[in-house]
């Protein structure tokens, strides 16, 4: 695809080959990268960490240098390898990382050769609003993006736009379904189609052509699904439609329909999903997880995060006194989104656009948009300065993610109009008990101040539009387990826990885990996996020192001085604060973009639970057995993690 290729020279790249990455966590960051994100090479073993970086720096520069080089705008190798070098140092050290989802598809065959510049953004945002009989588009993108590993949010603004009317009394024809991706979200279109437009067809499936179950999947990893979930979503979806004949479609029936698909993205080659759904505050949508009212729903209503579009003066008791049950539903003020960038007391209406955002909520988002996240990492760095160098490149790499197409027209045209990216940072609780709130306050002015200054400088260089909007808070996930930190404006369950995670059971790491004396069992949720205990200590303050106030006060302070774009942030609450739950979004309407709330879990709420708080004499018991981790050459095909990279948004 690319007719220019840019590489760091060899001799620079060996240099690191014997230096120990930073990764922390007593192992886990080491084996959350070999598990997660190194690919494997021409050789048949795994990537190293310096390999790894060596390859997204030269896909990151790739794609620059052939931009450039194609606009005929005067591409300097000397000046592009002193510049790749310094970011491939930065990243090496993890003073910023790309999202998981770059870290794995960035310089791969994934971006080089098939061009599938979507799976490099983490998230994406689609209206129904103008859903009419002609087109079936919404619910297409959601699950050609879910396909791809995008986490996906929508409104049901569709409500009442059409009627579904009965397909069995039309003229029927066969589809033979292709096994591609494009094949199944076409399946969907046709099967929509038939229920949505009166001079449609009847639709019968031939699905013998989808490869059989357990066949290897190339692209993305992992194992094919074979037929059976895509024929369980189109009887999911005719039995849902059926019921529905002869009415103007519902709130309740656009969220089937994407909830639906969800379902057999999960059940599918992804295995994940992460959908968020955005509607009004009354019954029918607030009822959406109600089993009691809608007990057919249980079977799959959990696709999705569900939320509220708030306006400033709502009464906010209803939707509170259930959020306190079950922590949904999630708040959002689509006005300060359109109307405000930092919420720092300037209107600047750039984003009057923005009709929703992405399952996480760190970005404000148009409908079909994509975004690319990046994170930072101020605690990695020695001081101030090395900070707001870092930030240099972390814009970088996620400014130069917009130069590609995706295979979405209406994709394309909102995304090279906006350059919309989310710088992020992480480890923000760490940095304040360790500098004080004033040094986060400068750091975040002087910050922010200087991404702008370099989107200056390279939106002239590469000739594009600056970006719209630049700067959030995302949740991180996995991403933050590399180096050890605590993930975005987020406070530890605990200073002791153990951390589980999962890896496959014919994953040749398993056999060093349990080497070291890592304690190991079979997953209750998934045949296929083994789960891998690690005991965690992490200074500071926990959730159990921090009320949910300080928790708001700190996402608004975040808001109001980093970014542009939204805080993501789920305060915790403790039972006795759940009682002033409606009052805190009375006060915080005027200072944030979006929130949620979770009741802190007891301890051993499930089994297996991803984070289970220990004491310290636990603690020193476990880590006493166990020794340092030492992974030599793997093969293995590692799998990314999808989406937004944060745990909240992901529905295994």
């Amino acid at each position: 695809m690319f007719k220019e290729k840019f590489e760091l020279k060899r001799e620079f790249v060996e240099k690191f080959k014997d230096i120990k990455p930073p990764f922390g966590f007593n192992g886990l960051g080491e084996l959350t990268y070999l598990r997660t994100y190194s690919r494997l090479k021409l050789d048949g073993k795994n990537e190293k960490w310096f390999e790894t970086i060596e390859r997204v720096v030269n896909g990151t520069y790739t794609i620059q240098k052939n931009h450039i080089k194609n606009h005929k705008l005067g591409w300097n190798e000397k000046k592009a390898q002193n510049s790749a070098q310094e970011m491939y140092e930065r990243m090496f050290y993890m003073k910023f990382l790309p999202p998981g989802r770059g870290l794995w598809a960035m310089g791969s065959d994934i971006i080089n050769t098939k061009g599938l510049y979507a799976a490099l953004n983490n998230c994406a945002f689609v209206s129904t609003k103008d859903l009419d009989k002609d087109t079936t588009k919404p619910f297409e993108f959601l699950m050609d993006m879910s396909m791809l590993g995008v986490g996906v949010g929508f409104d049901v603004k569709g409500e009442g736009k059409i009627n579904i009317y009965d397909p069995t009394f039309k003229y029927t024809s066969t589809f033979i379904i292709e096994d591609t991706r494009e094949g199944w979200v076409n399946s969907l279109k046709l099967l929509l189609n038939s229920y949505f437009n009166e001079n449609s067809n009847c639709i019968l499936f031939d699905y013998s052509h989808i490869r059989e179950k357990g066949q290897l999947i190339k692209t993305f990893g992992g194992l094919s699904s074979g037929p059976k979930p895509l024929m369980d979503l189109h009887d999911n979806l005719r039995r849902v439609l059926n019921r529905n004949i002869g009415i103007p479609i519902t709130i309740t029936t656009i969220t089937d329909i994407m909830n639906l698909i969800g379902v057999c993205v999960v059940s599918g080659n992804v295995r994940r999903t992460a959908e968020i759904v955005f509607g009004p505050s009354n019954n029918e949508y607030l009822d959406l997880k109600n089993y009691n009212v809608n007990p057919e729903r249980s079977e799959y209503g959990w696709t999705s995060n569900n939320s509220i579009f708030c306006n400033i003066g709502d009464n906010y008791n209803e939707a509170a006194n259930r959020t306190i049950t079950n922590g949904e539903p999630g708040y959002c003020w689509l006005s300060n989104m359109q109307e405000y960038s930092r919420m720092n007391g300037k209107k600047d209406n750039k984003d009057k656009r923005v009709l929703g955002g992405n399952p996480c909520l760190e970005q404000s988002l148009e409908s079909y948009e994509l975004c690319c996240l990046v994170e930072t990492f101020p605690t990695m760095c020695k001081d101030k300065e090395d900070y707001l160098r870092t930030l240099k490149f972390a814009y970088l790499y996620a400014k130069t993610v917009t130069l590609g197409n995706t295979h979405w027209e209406e994709t394309n045209r909102v995304m090279l109009r906006n350059r919309r990216i989310g710088t992020s940072m992480t480890d923000i609780s760490w940095y304040i008990q360790k500098n004080g709130i004033e040094n986060l306050r400068s750091i975040c002015e002087d910050g922010y101040k200087t991404i702008d200054r370099y989107d200056d400088i390279y939106s002239d260089w590469l000739s594009v539009r600056k970006s719209i909007k630049k700067t959030s808070i995302k949740p991180s996930g996995t991403v933050s387990l590399l180096p050890g930190v605590r993930p975005g404006i987020h406070y530890p369950e605990s200073n002791y826990y153990i951390r589980r995670i999962n890896v496959a059971n014919n994953s040749p790491l398993l056999s060093f885990v349990r080497e070291a004396g890592y304690k190991t069992e079979p997953s209750n949720y998934d045949k296929t996996s083994t789960i891998v205990e690690f005991p965690i200590y992490i200074a500071g303050r926990t959730l159990s020192d921090v009320s949910m106030w300080e928790q708001l006060e700190l996402a608004a302070f975040m808001q109001k001085h980093w970014a542009d774009n939204q805080v993501s942030c789920t305060i915790t609450f403790k039972p006795e604060e759940a009682k002033h739950i409606e009052k805190a979004l009375d006060f915080y309407q005027y200072r944030l973009k979006g929130i949620s709330f979770l009741p802190k879990l007891e301890k051993g709420a499930y089994t297996q639970m991803p984070y289970e708080e220990i004491s310290k004499d636990i603690y020193d018991q476990l880590i006493k057995n166990i020794k340092p981790l030492n992974i030599s050459d793997i093969s293995e095909k590692s799998k990314p993690e999808q989406f937004c990279d944060g745990e909240n948004c992901i529905i295994n």
